[in-house]
């Protein structure tokens, strides 16, 4: 006796497909991403299905394997996690006196001029090189490197402590000079 083909009514299996996931996963919100996985997979390997076998069962065992797959990842995850919680907590939390370094230093980067704090941003922290941090700011590489130099320049003055130089001099009426 010949058996008669099923059609591939995977609309008709949601039903059952909700059930199963709801029971491995204990949670409607991730029974229904369990159940749009396993229909993604079984959609792409709908060729695999034989049309003479069982459509519910050939569904079901999707959506397990899909549900094992994520408990896998899960714990791959949480395993992750828990090692680099476990090197977290080897590490020292910045003192004090680093915080209010870190922040005199980022407010000196800040108090550069506007045009040597783009070219240090793209170089030093976006990683360009000289080359491509022209190009991005469309300007001739060796007007780059004279504003990185300048600013590298300000910024070790500010980090030995030494006053910064004032290119400027402003005189009163009377021969007075302030810097």
């Amino acid at each position: 006796m010949e058996r008669k083909e099923r059609p591939f009514d995977v609309i008709g299996q949601l039903a059952a497909l909700r059930r199963y996931a709801r029971s491995l996963v204990r949670n409607s919100d991730e029974a229904e991403d369990l159940v749009h996985d396993a229909l993604i997979r079984a959609f792409e390997k709908r060729q695999s299905f034989r049309r003479a076998g069982n459509l519910r069962t050939w569904l079901l065992s999707i959506l397990h394997n899909a549900h094992i797959d994520r408990v896998r990842q899960s714990r791959s995850l949480t395993r992750r996690h828990d090692e680099a919680a476990a090197q977290a907590d080897q590490s020292l939390p910045a003192g004090q006196e680093h915080a209010v370094r870190l922040k005199q230093v980022r407010e000196a980067f800040f108090e550069l001029p506007e045009e040597q704090r783009e070219a240090l941003h793209l170089v030093a922290i976006e990683d360009l090189s000289y080359q491509e941090a022209a190009t991005a700011l469309g300007i001739p590489i060796g007007t780059l490197m004279s504003r990185i130099s300048r600013a590298r320049a300000q910024l070790r003055e500010f980090e030995e402590g030494a006053p910064r130089k004032k290119h400027l001099r402003l005189i009163e009426g009377g021969g007075n000079e302030n810097n």
